[in-house]
């Protein structure tokens, strides 16, 4: 497929995917549901993409959701279609947004409105950087449409049932200093450097060993919500998938042997490591 309705960049190890339709707000239609499922199967499957950003087009808009006009188009509509997707069988109704095996790192770059089912996508990365400007909302309330895209599940485990609860029933809008302070955002910078910023971290995080952050990402995500007791069992699954390779051999043999720049005198290059002057 040809990407029309989104932007697929690379730049290193990291992959860049822009909602990219800026004249409507960089809102999801069929067409863009279609390439974001591909965009995101393609980093998936690539061993040497290592982090995704996604971000959109333009300096208004993240993404505003779902595109209303596109109607059933978007959504299932024959009981066969309606119990396929309630039993999982579909990717989700904006994008693969039902998806819970991508082990790679996510930020989101959100750089304007992120409403509704655009605020979803935003809840599905991992980390998100807010540009000042940013605001957050479930506004498809007014409109008696309902969070079809992760909201009511991944936005509780961001900023608590409490806080989820509120802006799922009010609708209300947040700005990115409120998004900030309740965690649903990570870090708020200037208009305009939501994606450099995004950019500079994923370069970063492209210099550690990726395997143990994949074991480590999909316990957390399996484990979260169960009891403690199943969550150390996924724990222990995935710990012990990753402790008998030659990956985590090396990273041992360069703690032991001070071969790294953490544990060279002098250097250091994890962000706020403290060491004795």
């Amino acid at each position: 497929m040809e990407f029309r309705e989104i932007l697929y960049e690379k730049s290193g190890e990291t992959v860049i995917i822009t909602f990219n339709r800026p004249a409507v707000h960089n809102c999801i239609g069929p067409q863009t549901h279609a390439e974001l499922v591909m965009a995101w199967d393609r980093f998936r499957e690539d061993d040497k993409a290592k982090v995704a950003i996604i971000t959109g087009a333009g300096d208004q808009a993240f993404s505003s959701g779902g595109d209303i006009k596109a109607g059933a188009k978007l959504v299932p509509v024959t009981p066969a279609e309606i119990a396929a997707h309630n039993r999982g069988e579909r990717p989700g109704i904006l994008g693969p947004s039902r998806w819970t095996d991508i082990y790679k790192p996510i930020i989101a770059a959100v750089n304007g409105v992120a409403y509704a089912g655009g605020l979803e996508w935003a809840c599905f990365a991992d980390i998100r950087i807010a540009e000042e400007h940013a605001t957050f909302g479930v506004t498809c309330r007014r409109w008696n449409i309902g969070l079809g895209d992760g909201g009511t599940q991944r936005l509780p485990r961001i900023v608590g049932l409490g806080r989820a609860m509120e802006l799922i029933i009010t609708g209300r809008v947040i700005d990115a200093r409120e998004a900030e302070r309740i965690g649903l955002v990570n870090e708020v910078v200037p208009k305009g450097q939501s994606l450099a910023r995004a950019l500079a971290l994923a370069e970063f995080i492209c210099t550690l060993p990726q395997p143990a952050i994949h074991t480590d990402k999909e316990a957390a995500i399996r484990g979260f919500g169960l009891p403690l007791t199943e969550g150390l069992r996924i724990e222990a699954e995935c710990f012990n998938r990753l402790i008998h390779t030659r990956e985590m051999a090396e990273g041992a043999r360069r703690f032991v042997e001070r071969d790294h720049p953490d544990r060279r005198p002098g250097t250091g290059v994890t962000p706020g490591i403290k060491r004795k002057s």
